[in-house]
């Protein structure tokens, strides 16, 4: 390659990246408007001992 069009392929490269990255930009965009909220609420566990009567024993063991 010659020492002459390395500017050039310079500005090409910048280009190509700068749109990339403008396309995935928009992407991620496009994507985050579609996707509807979901529930994340943690569902409630039956336990047959309660947390506090775990605690208890753990303490009265040492």
């Amino acid at each position: 390659m010659m020492c002459g069009n390395m500017p050039m392929m310079i500005f090409i490269l910048a280009a190509g990246y700068l749109f990339t990255v403008y396309l995935l930009l928009a992407l991620a965009k496009r994507t985050g408007k579609n996707s509807a909220p979901t529930n994340h609420a943690p569902k409630t566990v039956n336990r047959k001992h309660p947390l506090s009567s775990r605690v208890t024993e753990v303490a009265n063991s040492q």
